[in-house]
């Protein structure tokens, strides 16, 4: 199919090309034809019709869009945005000039100018930004069959019909009600008298990470967004949250691999760009690792007396990295899911020192057997090294499995303290346990 559809469009068969195109799934559509030339796609989003092109045009990544939209005369770019929800069309406003996006909106309809005017207004990342203005509601004292016939009217330009919701006369909220439950009800019937308190709802500020953690905790489609009156401004759908859960969980790998944060696809990104993320963080990491060389240096009389100590020392650093990890990763995960609390403090830590004991415990006994059988070393030193990956081990956890519950307790990201931040903490503690048990051992 993409190979026809490129031939079609490679000989101008635009007759053709437009029967092909209107029968292709909306999804399937923007897949085929995302990585054509944006001059291209403009003459193909000329063929389709408008509720068709707008719902490929929310499917293309979002800079394939925004290319799009600039190419496009400011009338028919003013048309499409018509066409889109008002959240997607604010998230394609976001990143461009501003120049550009006044002479789109002034080629919009007033309502769709007033509607994404508000949403621009929100902060970034609340859940004011991300709502829809397009929803379903009723007055408390309408009749089902009125609801229907509101239904009939304005249904097809709402972002979902599926949930309702009642409002009274100063359009506070007061119940919500599934379409399903207004069809079986007799016509006559007040809309208030079937709908449901609706007692989950998002308030404009809030931030979004919490909103989709109602969807996940209620297992919501949809979610009314209030005013601090509680007066309904829009909803949240479920396509949205799924967005906000990617993007927070590329962010919370990116800074987990001590990458700055970016929107942007890698392939969009240049190499410029990916310098930027990536050299603060670097040159972060090696400054706090001169400690380990510090540690190293005060020690180096020590170290000269019993070479052997040295060969030691990366298995400890890699180990304790090791460690430290496995304890920060799961902790990080158990607070994104909400498994864990702050209040979970101590809890936590008890369970992370009792593993942490039976890991280093086993490393340890392994080790110490290694050192024996193997590497023929003295009991002694084996024994430093044995005690040293115990005692490197219960500290990496603790501090891995504790740092990230601190960091949100101060409202830092705990994604922040994973990997190598822990990384960096627990080398020098490896190497200063090390060096002081080797010390009081062996006499150094």
């Amino acid at each position: 199919m993409e190979n026809k559809i490129l031939e079609l469009i490679k000989n101008e068969d635009y007759i053709n090309l437009k029967k092909e195109l209107v029968d292709i799934n909306e999804y399937d559509l923007a897949e085929i034809i995302g990585n054509l030339e944006p001059s291209v796609l403009v003459k193909i989003f000329r063929l389709l019709p408008k509720t068709i092109a707008a719902e490929v045009f929310v499917n293309l990544p979002i800079e394939t869009a925004q290319e799009i939209i600039t190419l496009m005369s400011v009338k028919d770019a003013g048309a499409m945005i018509d066409e889109l929800a008002s959240d997607d069309a604010t998230d394609l406003f976001d990143e461009m000039p501003a120049n550009v996006v006044t002479k789109i909106l002034a080629n919009t309809t007033k309502e769709t100018r007033r509607d994404i005017n508000d949403l621009l207004k929100y902060p970034e990342d609340s859940a004011g930004s991300i709502m829809t203005v397009e929803y379903l509601d009723f007055k408390e004292n309408m009749t089902i069959q009125k609801c229907i016939d509101k239904i009939r009217r304005d249904g097809a330009d709402k972002e979902t019909i599926n949930n309702c919701y009642v409002l009274d006369n100063k359009r506070k909220l007061l119940g919500s009600v599934e379409i399903k439950d207004i069809l079986l009800s007799e016509p006559d019937t007040l809309i208030s008298e079937i709908m449901e308190d609706q007692e989950i709802y998002a308030e404009t500020l809030e931030d979004q990470e919490l909103v989709a953690d109602k969807f996940k905790k209620y297992d919501l489609l949809a979610i009314p967004v209030v005013d601090s009156e509680r007066r309904m401004v829009g909803i949240i759908t479920v396509d949205d949250i799924v967005d906000i859960m990617e993007e927070e969980t590329n962010e919370d790998i990116a800074k987990m691999a001590a990458i700055t944060p970016s929107d942007k696809p890698y392939l969009s990104q240049s190499v410029w760009e990916i310098w930027k993320t990536r050299i603060p963080w670097l040159l972060l990491l090696m400054i706090s690792a001169t400690f380990t060389s510090m540690i190293i240096q005060k020690y180096e009389a020590a170290l000269a007396t019993m070479v052997i100590l040295t060969s030691y020392i990366p298995m400890f650093m890699d180990t304790a990295g090791n460690a430290g990890s496995q304890s920060s990763v799961t902790i990080i995960r158990s607070l994104a899911v909400n498994e864990i609390v702050f209040k979970d403090f101590f809890k936590v830590l008890w369970k992370e020192l009792l593993i942490s004991f039976l890991c280093g415990f086993v490393l340890a006994g392994c080790n110490f057997l290694k050192l024996l059988l193997l590497d023929k070393v003295g009991v002694m030193v084996a024994l430093v090294v044995a005690l040293t990956l115990l005692v490197t081990v219960i500290f990496a956890k603790v501090i891995g499995s504790t740092l990230p519950l601190i960091a949100k307790k101060v409202g830092f990201d705990p994604a922040v303290m994973a990997s190598p931040f822990i990384t960096t903490i627990v080398d020098a503690i490896a190497l200063v346990v090390y060096f002081n048990i080797a010390t009081m051992l062996l006499g150094l």
